[in-house]
């Protein structure tokens, strides 16, 4: 897609907080290295990718030769899915330790997903035999396990971004409740009405531990998936407001538009729709840096 000069200036600097490029079970249209070249059309600040099934900072160490001539920055993290041991302070503190920058609490393996999803119903197929099962964050006594706890240490250490994953809200307040308590800043609630589940009231209750709402292009891009109407999307960001929202891709799956192509479309129906555009800086640029922790504060 050609991008109009007015939008590339109004985009550059944004950042994509994630993107599902590869290596990955599941099919890629993008590995890391040629998101980040696709970053540099919108002069990205950095994008973060993600995969529900391995540490990606490793990925991005074997590929720092590629990534050293590209101008936008990549970063990794893990997710607590059973494939690496569900809720595994040792594999959280190797990611962070090694540079990683987020820790995404359990996706694929929380009862939330699993629920949605039966059998994996609505997701690629994956190129090779994929091992899951359920991870749970909670102890009989219904309180958070230990191993939570240690990891949000870890997080803290680190001053990284713990994200909810794709379990159920009321784990998701339970953790962003202690992640607080602990001092932690950076916290983000993917996608409230896909999987999630997270009214108006729930954002508002998570906002207040000082957590940031995500909404992803990929489901608002007309080339997308879904093709939901970005008036939708608009109507949140007026709900919750720009000062707690995040804008990201969630794409670089095969067979899907391109983040950047994706971020222009969606970045320019919003403005159309009468976002202004201090706004739409604020959720496309400035909060993610701050997740990301390219900035100290908002």
């Amino acid at each position: 897609m050609t991008a109009t000069p007015a939008i590339i200036k109004l985009l550059n600097g944004c950042v994509d907080l994630h993107c599902h490029s590869g290596p990955n079970p599941f099919p890629r249209r993008i590995d890391h290295a040629e998101a980040a070249k696709d970053g540099e059309r919108l002069g990205m600040r950095g994008v973060l990718v993600k995969s529900h099934h391995h540490n990606t900072v490793m990925d991005l160490l074997a590929m720092k030769d590629r990534l050293a001539t590209i101008s936008t920055p990549v970063f990794g993290g893990i997710t607590l899915n059973s494939m690496v041991g569900g809720i595994n302070p040792q594999a959280v503190a190797m990611s962070l330790r090694m540079g990683g920058r987020a820790v995404w609490f359990p996706t694929f393996s929380a009862g939330r997903h699993i629920d949605c999803h039966p059998e994996g119903v609505g997701f690629p197929t994956a190129s090779v035999e994929v091992p899951s099962s359920r991870v749970d964050v909670h102890g009989a006594d219904g309180e958070l396990i230990p191993q939570v706890h240690e990891v949000l240490d870890l997080v803290k250490e680190s001053g990284a971004m713990v994200t909810g994953g794709h379990m159920e809200t009321e784990s998701i307040t339970q953790l962003f409740a202690a992640a607080k308590d602990k001092g932690v800043t950076r916290m983000l609630l993917n996608h409230p009405d896909y999987v999630i589940g997270a009214d108006e009231a729930k954002c508002r209750e998570l906002v207040g531990y000082g957590a940031f709402i995500e909404h992803e292009t990929g489901f608002y891009d007309p080339e997308g998936t879904k093709k939901w109407d970005p008036k939708i999307l608009l109507d949140w960001i007026g709900k919750i407001g720009p000062e707690h929202t995040v804008i990201a891709s969630d794409l670089g799956q095969k067979d899907r538009p391109l983040p950047v192509d994706s971020y222009v479309r969606v970045a320019t129906a919003l403005l159309d729709l009468g976002l202004d555009e201090r706004s739409l800086r604020q959720i496309f640029c400035d909060n993610p840096a701050f997740l990301l922790g390219l900035e100290d504060r908002r």
